[in-house]
This record gives C-alpha cells, structure tokens and sequence, in this order.
C-alpha cells in the first residue's frame, strides 16, 4: 500500500508541502534559540509598549537570566521553574532561559486564583517562579503551601529604555492603581537578577532533544489541570510542521506578527517560535481585552501575521477603526482554540481581504495537528494532518473505523 493509499489526504496537501518532515535538525529549543539569534541579529524580534527588543539583546538577556537561575542555591538541572505575567518582552526572555538552564517551563495563566496557582505549583513541584507583581498578592496566599524556594518579581516596563520604563511602571503601579500590596519572602526583581546573571559564568548544561522542555498544565473536560510533558523534540517538531505549511511566501527578517493570544498558551508558544525560523518581528500585546489598544496598534504595525480565535477575532470586527486599517501587507490569518464561526470567518474575509485559515491542535501534541490549506474559504473543516502526523478515528476495543 503506497503511502498516498494509506493516508489519502496526502493527495490533497499544498504543492511543496512534503509528507515528512526532519524534527532533527536542532539540537535543542535551546539551540534553534542560538541559531535564529546569531542568524538575525541586528533584526527586531519582539515589539511591546512602542520599544523594540533584536535577537541580540534578547539573545544576551537570555543567557543573563540563565547564568542567575543556575545560580540559585538547590535549583539543579530538570528543576521546574513557572512562569506567571502576560505578553511583555521578559516573557520570551524568561521562556528561553529557564530551557537554557537546563530547567523546565511551567506556564501559568496569570488570571488563576490563588487555589488554581497553588494546584499547578504543587502538582509541577515548582521550586522557582518568575511573576509579574501585577499578581503577586494572588502568590503570597499559598507561598508557603508550595514548593517554590526562589521568586523573581516583574513589573510592566522593566525591559523597555531607561525613561519609559520609569514612566510605565509609575503609571501602573502608582497612578492605575493595578498592583495590589504584597510581601513576598525573598523575592529578587527581575532586573536585579539579570544584572546579576550579566556578570556570572554561563555555565552549558547537556540538554537531549527528548528532555522534557515544558509542563503545559490542559484544563481538558476531565476536572482539574494535567501538565501534559513535551520534550524538546516535540515541540521543534511541531515548528517544522507548521513552519513548512505556513510559510510558501515569507521573507526573512521581514514578517510581522501580531501576538495578542497569550504567550503562556501553547497555541501562541508555538506559533512564537515557528516565525522566529525567519527572523519575524512579534509585536506582544500585553493587554488583548482592550480592543480599541488593539485596534489602534494594528493599524500601526502593518503586519502580515495574525493568530487568533474566534473571540478575538469577532472582538476586532466589532470594534471602530478596524475597517480602516491598511491590510495589503496581510499575507496570514491562523483560527485555532475552538471553532471559528462562519459569519465571523466571512466577515473577515470581506474587511481584511484574506481567509482565516482554520487549524486544530492540543496541548498534548504540541499542539498542532491539522489545518486547512491557506487562504481556504470557511469550510467547517480542520483541513489535513500536518506533515508527520497520523490521524485516525477509533472505536470500541481501540480498532481503527
């Protein structure tokens, strides 16, 4: 039986999209990191609150931070370490040294409860949490039912140029009112440990491509959070699958992507890597629910890449000026997380110009699986498997129908 025979949406697959794809060709996430860094070095890689960040800087911030978590007395290789803020430059930088520590990423949704936070924390054995102070109070209710001996605290502006950031941090915490009082016993400010981390020896760890990278905690529909273990090697896999279907017509150090979904979602994770293979600028959006924010920044960035879902999608359309904004650059719309509705699909084809293309994944497969081929008119569909990937539907006794 030809594969063709065996796996009949291979006839239906995109001209140039293979069957197969090399999930080898990086060591490490930790290594991609290194490579797309040295490789687009003087390119922006993410935009956040009107600053840029290159893959230089981020690259030297990341091996900073990576240099201090190794420092930290008892936190050894495969330790966890979680990650608690929204899109803001310390996310990527923090997501990238915890891996190039030798640890693994615990990503936590920061709206969680202080009762969520502490069933993620003692189920992941956390000893290590970075957090915006934004949700710190929600923290210190159950520090000391967890596990976790060392707190690194954000703030909004930390990462951006000297005078914003002092001006960013004064109007969150001082004029909006938007951080709560809190004590946090030994807690080190973020800034204050990539300084410390500038000045220590960056110390290389063995790290295997089938280490576990993240601890993705799924709600799923079976009670409470399961961190599901992706390796290193399954989520490099994944960026070639999706990178080879998406890209037919990207340049390098070129693509602009929107981000609003938030960065500790594995959908967004993912597609943050994948366009890192070219050099993309990911402009962050730290706050996605003010949609007239959104709005406004969409118009400023001319970008050709957006994620999203149906929520935010329909929030866009729904909200003055989006009409307006110049589209010509758009080259990519990616619908996932649930269902993207056929009215919304429609209306959005119609204002931008381009088709959602609908895809579907899970955490657990890190997450992609299938998508439509682009520029698909809705469909209803989840389109094709991803190259690598085999789909089959089973009934009782686990036998193929």
């Amino acid at each position: 039986m030809t594969d063709a025979q065996q796996y009949p949406w291979l006839r239906n697959y995109p001209e140039g999209v293979p069957a197969e794809i090399n999930p080898d060709i990086y060591e490490s996430l930790v290594d991609f990191q290194e490579k797309m860094c040295e490789e687009y070095a003087t390119a922006p890689a993410f935009s956040n609150l009107g600053s840029n960040m290159s893959y230089r800087d981020f690259g030297a911030k990341v091996t900073a931070l990576a240099a201090y978590l190794q420092s930290l007395p008892g936190v050894e290789q495969g330790d966890r370490v979680a990650l608690m803020m929204p899109n803001l430059f310390q996310y990527p930088v923090a997501l990238f040294a915890v891996l190039k520590a030798g640890l693994i990423v615990v990503n936590v949704n920061p709206l969680y409860t202080s009762r969520e936070l502490g069933g993620v924390l003692k189920d992941s054995e956390a000893k290590v949490l970075i957090i915006i102070e934004n949700f710190a109070k929600t923290f210190e209710r159950i520090q000391k039912e967890t596990s976790v001996e060392h707190v690194i605290t954000t703030q909004v502006g930390d990462l951006l140029p000297t005078p914003k950031r002092m001006l960013v941090n004064f109007m969150v915490k001082r004029v909006k009112k938007m951080v709560p009082e809190f004590h946090l016993e030994h807690a080190v400010m973020f800034t204050e440990a990539l300084a410390k981390g500038a000045s220590l020896e960056y110390k290389k760890p063995k790290i295997d491509r089938y280490d576990i990278a993240l601890l993705q905690y799924t709600g799923g529909t079976t009670g409470v959070s399961k961190g599901a273990m992706l390796t290193h090697r399954n989520v490099l896999a994944n960026l070639q699958q999706t990178g080879i279907w998406i890209s037919s017509d990207f340049k390098k150090a070129s693509e602009v992507v929107m981000t609003a979904l938030p960065l500790y979602h594995i959908f967004s994770l993912t597609a943050m890597c994948s366009f890192m293979q070219w050099g993309a600028r990911m402009v962050l959006i730290t706050n996605p629910r003010d949609m007239k924010g959104l709005v406004k920044e969409c118009a400023k960035q001319h970008f050709t890449v957006i994620c999203g879902v149906n929520t935010l999608f329909n929030g866009l359309l729904n909200t003055p000026g989006f009409d307006q904004v110049d589209f010509s650059m758009l080259k990519l719309t990616v619908g996932g997380g649930t269902q993207v509705q056929k009215t919304v699909a429609e209306r959005w084809k119609n204002v931008t110009g381009g088709a959602i293309s609908e895809a579907y994944g899970l955490t657990e497969a890190s997450p992609g699986v299938a998508a439509n081929p682009l520029n698909t008119p809705w469909n209803g569909s989840v389109g094709f498997p991803f190259p690598s990937t085999i789909v089959t539907i089973r009934g009782e006794g686990f036998k193929d129908l």
